[in-house]
């Protein structure tokens, strides 16, 4: 087997580093951005409480700490023109899911919040100790704590958890028991139903059956399992029989009418059965798959994946959708239908023509992407995520079924076969834990304009004025809340900055697998600086070259625009060169930056890799990485970006080289993790 990570890696034996990156500040529309609207200005003449209040922690955190926040920079240029240069910029990566190493800290109470802006009370909030008001540091606004800061020294304020930590978690349970958890694990009453491609060759299906009873046998006991198949019918499987494979078959031409799925859920049937019950009908039902028998190509034949995945939302929702709000317990987390595809929907709503040189051809597309996106919104509206595993060498034409997986909260993953990676992926994507219900909300200083919103979620029209009288944050209702999301925030300055530290919140509400709900605020303070040169040295060419590439890709929609691409990235180094590097005695050349020089190489391999190189084979390909990585955490858009290389030393440990061809030696075998894929290396003897 593959050797075993035995111990630390090893740094490179060469000057190497993994460091910072910037992102970049025009704003650019599209389906993944999110138009947002300016922050508020607050004259409310509070600024000179500045100096009166003692605030409940003097000493700096260290600059943009948090697992949840890493900042293209860890300090600000005061001048609006240097600061707003759209080549380099200055932006932000939030991952509201990320699990952090020590965990936050927890507080079971309702938040304090200013009663003008809606910012929540944090560590660097200025206290009056005597009162037990506190300051706002976003608005400046002066607000009562109900008398719960009131305390002798500033030293005994620490013990709020909120007024000691950048990040908190303010968490309110129905049972009022936060630390209890039922033994039943809430993630497993919310069921999971396959929906299965059944026109497959007798290659691809016997791999799809190995990996469905390997499937079968991981699931808990108590998760309850559906199985649709789909082809130019919809096959609904009943579980009432325990030792038969019996399904009922539905028209796959057009959408189920009310009269159908009534008939399905108000009949005798059992569609949805926890495994404990039903493993041995789940084993005969994928034991009685059948290979598609007509003489049809594989992209040719009917499929009707969009009927499919309608009657499974319809299936979960079950018999609540006549009955009132409030009877019906909602499971805790998201109910999940695992689409498992070998080829375009070509049948029935949704679908697109069979070939490319149809005359009706965009039309078509258009109107079926139209189409996905509405099922999507609909199964979001439900707490349904919908994951489409692709598998095979027939083309699944991703910019239709994308949209489906998106507007969801779900993801799309191409394999090349049924095999064991797909089986693996398959078995994840039942046990991901998705928390719902998720709202991201960010603040900053006056003096900050959020300007573009690129991630897994969309504008949230929410009105709070009636609670808080000016409240200006970026509010984006996330599809889902897990800890692989990743949010890229674009800022830039309104004007110069005047003040020496400019403040960064970010709440993110959402309600967990246990129904709780929970808050999670994380508030950053960063410094500001006049010198360009202390600037720079700050700025973390790792973060801010995620940043730019998210940016980038969100205009690469087409394997035309990723070649225009490439020419932008030639154009933004050539700027931050002249822009923030010297000039060449006697020369009309530039050199650029030493502080950054990380950040040319990783934006070179950005430029020729499979993102907006021509690496990949298929436009479908190169199409589901670009939407997996416009949404993925910065660790796996970081390696998607640049591949890191490491070499086997004796022992089993590894060393890490720099990513050059150089380093593929004939006597060494050198690995390269490129996030989605992993390349061997292996010596011949």
């Amino acid at each position: 087997g593959p050797p075993v990570f035995t111990s630390p890696v090893r740094p490179a034996a060469v000057p190497f580093r993994t460091s910072p990156v910037t992102p970049q500040p025009v704003a650019f529309s599209s389906g993944s951005s999110l138009p947002t609207s300016s922050p508020p200005h607050f004259p409310n003449g509070s600024a000179e409480l500045q100096q009166q209040l003692p605030g409940a922690t003097e000493e700096s955190m260290p600059a943009g700490e948090s697992p949840c926040v890493l900042f293209s920079a860890h300090k600000l240029l005061k001048h609006k023109k240097l600061a707003n240069v759209p080549s380099l910029g200055f932006g932000v990566l939030v991952s509201p899911g990320r699990e952090t190493s020590t965990g936050p800290q927890v507080i079971h109470r309702d938040p304090h919040r200013c009663h003008n802006c809606g910012a929540y009370s944090n560590l660097y909030s200025n206290i009056l100790i005597g009162s037990g008001q506190w300051q706002c540091v976003i608005c400046r606004n002066l607000n009562g704590s109900e008398g719960e800061y009131i305390a002798s020294s500033k030293e005994e304020l620490r013990n709020f958890p909120e007024l000691s930590s950048p990040l908190v978690d303010f968490i309110q349970t129905g049972n009022k028991r936060p630390s209890f958890v039922p033994v039943t694990d809430s993630r497993t009453s919310a069921p999971v139903v396959l929906v299965i491609d059944e026109c497959l060759d007798e290659a691809h299906l016997q791999h799809l059956q190995s990996s469905l009873h390997a499937f079968v046998d991981s699931v808990p006991p108590t998760t309850r399992i559906g199985i649709i198949l789909y082809g130019s019918t919809v096959s609904v499987y009943d579980f009432t029989e325990e030792s038969i494979a019996s399904a009922d078959v539905i028209p796959g031409g057009t959408s189920p009418t009310q009269e159908t799925l009534k008939g399905l859920i108000y009949g005798t049937g059992i569609y949805l059965s926890p495994m404990h019950a039903s493993k041995e009908v789940a084993h005969l039902i994928f034991s009685s798959l059948r290979p598609y028998k007509l003489n049809v190509p594989e992209v040719s034949r009917d499929r009707c994946l969009g009927t499919a995945v309608e009657v499974a939302v319809a299936i979960i929702q079950g018999p609540s959708v006549d009955m009132s709000r409030g009877v019906v317990k909602r499971p805790g987390g998201n109910s999940r239908i695992i689409v498992c595809a070998g080829g375009p929907n070509t049948y029935g709503p949704g679908s697109v023509p069979h070939s490319y040189t149809h005359p009706n051809y965009p039309h078509r597309e258009k109107t079926a992407i139209k189409w996905m996106e509405r099922l999507g919104r609909e199964a979001h509206q439900h707490n349904i995520v919908v994951d489409i595993l692709c598998a095979g060498t027939c083309p699944v034409r991703v910019p239709v079924l994308q949209p489906l997986a998106n507007a969801s909260g779900g993801v799309l993953v191409l394999h090349d076969d049924f095999g064991e990676a797909f089986g693996v992926n398959l078995q994840r994507a039942s046990a991901r834990a998705a928390s719902s219900h998720g709202l991201l909300e960010i603040r900053c200083s006056d003096d900050i304009l959020v300007t573009q919103v690129v991630g897994p979620g969309e504008e949230a029209n929410i009105d709070t004025h009636e609670t808080f009288k000016n409240d200006m944050a970026v509010s984006i209702q996330m599809l889902s809340v897990e800890e692989t999301q990743c949010f890229s925030i674009s800022m830039q300055n309104k004007h110069d900055i005047k003040s020496d530290y400019v403040f960064f919140q970010f709440a993110i509400q959402y309600s967990n697998v246990y129904q709780a709900d929970i808050a999670r605020v994380i508030t950053i303070r960063l410094p500001t600086v006049d010198s360009v040169s202390a600037y720079l040295q700050s700025v973390q060419d790792e973060v801010a070259a995620v940043i730019i590439a998210k940016r980038t890709l969100l205009q690469a929609k087409s394997y035309s625009d990723a070649i225009d691409m490439q020419t932008t990235i030639d154009e933004r180094i050539k700027d931050i060169a002249s822009k923030f590097g010297s000039q060449v005695p006697k020369s009309k050349l530039y050199r650029f930056p030493k502080e950054i020089s990380l950040l040319p190489e990783l934006l070179f391999h950005l430029r020729r890799g499979p993102l907006l190189g021509s690496i990949v084979g298929h436009e479908d390909e190169r199409s589901v990485l670009r939407n997996l990585f416009l949404n993925a955490s910065f660790d796996l858009s970081l390696r998607m970006i640049a591949p890191r290389c490491l070499m086997h030393r004796e022992g089993g440990t590894f060393e890490e080289l720099p990513a050059y061809d150089l380093a593929m030696q004939s006597d060494t075998a050198v690995v390269l993790d490129h996030g989605t894929d992993v390349f061997i290396w292996l010596v011949c003897k």
